[in-house]
């Protein structure tokens, strides 16, 4: 049974972070607050987490997983960025974005693409991950809450705690949490690319 959070969406309770990264650790599976949506998130050791999470959102082997990170240096181990990379996504984050990268060595195969070899990073805009972040001192691994059947992203905490308080370790309530899609950049054919315009923008592509 889920435990159950509310957390102040813009000054985060530092004793309530504390908790939720102790779940983290503990092997749990979180439903937490990000820019664009509600999402799941475990740290990325938790094997039994990560397939929790593939078995809530039914997920195949093809699937892109992502990563949120803190901060470019974060993000310099788990990808290859390259100096025009680095200076566009310097320029976009924090924000709704998703960077499709080459991974590294340092990034466990289950969570790259089977065949692609990449990683989505992503530096979302958001404190409450931010304190999570800061907290746990590591990327998380992160997977938007999409349940098999529905159109788009859960939204309301309580609609998470209905649907899902059995199969998760917490539940983070910041409130609604509108659905804007995340922009998708690509930089792994050298050019960066626009996969999916969301809701961030980008001025120089």
């Amino acid at each position: 049974m889920a435990q159950y959070f509310n957390i102040h969406p813009l000054s985060p309770q530092p004793r309530l972070i504390r908790r939720s990264v102790d779940i983290l650790r503990e092997g749990g599976v979180i439903a937490y607050p990000t820019d664009t949506s509600y999402a799941l998130g475990c740290c990325l050791d938790g094997k039994e987490a990560l397939e929790r999470i593939r078995r809530i959102r039914q997920l195949d082997e093809q699937h892109n997983f992502t990563l949120i990170c803190r901060d470019m240096s974060q993000t310099a181990t788990f990808a290859k960025i390259d100096n025009e990379a680095f200076r566009l996504i310097k320029s976009l984050i924090p924000g709704p974005f998703t960077f499709i990268l080459k991974a590294t060595r340092e990034t466990p195969r289950r969570l790259q693409h089977p065949k692609k070899k990449t990683i989505g990073i992503r530096l979302p805009d958001n404190p409450i991950t931010m304190a999570l972040l800061e907290e746990l001192g590591e990327p998380l691994f992160n997977s938007t809450l999409i349940l098999p059947g529905d159109e788009e992203p859960m939204t309301d905490p309580e609609d998470i705690r209905d649907r899902l308080e059995k199969e998760l370790s917490l539940i983070i309530d910041a409130g609604i949490v509108p659905y804007r899609p995340s922009t998708i950049l690509g930089f792994t054919e050298g050019t960066p690319e626009i996969i999916r315009q969301g809701a961030g923008e980008v001025p120089s592509l």
